[in-house]
């Protein structure tokens, strides 16, 4: 768990990565617009991801992974100058886990604790045409409703142009391949890196923007 507070003691910005993973492809591609994030001077990557979901309701997740990325909690959310959402594609749109925990932050919703902080998405598909796009699309819109400003990658990043495998305008993508055995490429990292990236310059602008507000 990295720190986030400045030697004067107050907490530094952070942009939160926040993501479900199953085969390990989308936390890759969240390990990637962290490194893209912290490229940036003045702003931190904090990571977080979700418990699954179960259909059985005595079923628990522990508190604390094993490894990798800890749970999100809903002051990590309430806390960032940004965010970036991640999951894997679930017949078009994310996966249940991620969607249980946004459908829990209404609180945030109705105190507007989000409103004009950056958003994006990234995915990753079995297929090259497996709903990659409409993942992405169904992603932003409880992001529009919680009042953030979304950023997907724009066409001057040029690998969009080039990329035979994921990359899209509405955010960075990744074709794992049938068997989910695919790894992310040198295009896909790079179009993840220059997302983290453009996400951690946005949030510093439009937080002096509120700051100024205020």
């Amino acid at each position: 768990m990295i720190d986030h507070t400045t030697s004067s003691g107050h907490a530094a910005p952070y942009v939160l990565v926040l993501y479900y993973s199953r085969q390990g492809a989308t936390k890759t591609l969240a390990e990637q617009l962290a490194n893209g994030i912290e490229s940036v001077s003045g702003v931190e990557a904090r990571l977080r991801t979700v418990p699954a979901v179960s259909p059985v309701c005595e079923a628990t997740a522990p508190e604390v992974p094993a490894e990798g990325a800890i749970y999100v909690d809903e002051d990590d959310l309430r806390h960032c100058s940004g965010l970036a959402l991640g999951s894997p594609t679930r017949f078009g749109n994310m996966a249940a886990p991620l969607k249980y925990f946004l459908d829990t932050t209404s609180g945030l919703w109705m105190n507007g604790a989000l409103v004009d902080r950056p958003a994006t998405a990234f995915t990753s598909t079995a297929s090259l045409h497996g709903g990659q796009e409409s993942t992405l699309l169904t992603m932003l819109i409880p992001l529009l409703h919680h009042g953030m400003v979304y950023a997907g990658v724009p066409y001057s990043e040029t690998t969009l142009l080039s990329t035979r495998s994921g990359g899209t305008p509405y955010g960075t993508s990744h074709l794992a391949g049938p068997n989910a055995d695919r790894e992310v490429d040198a295009d896909e990292r790079r179009l993840a890196v220059a997302q983290g990236r453009r996400l951690a310059e946005l949030s510093l602008a439009l937080k002096s923007m509120r700051d100024a507000r205020s």
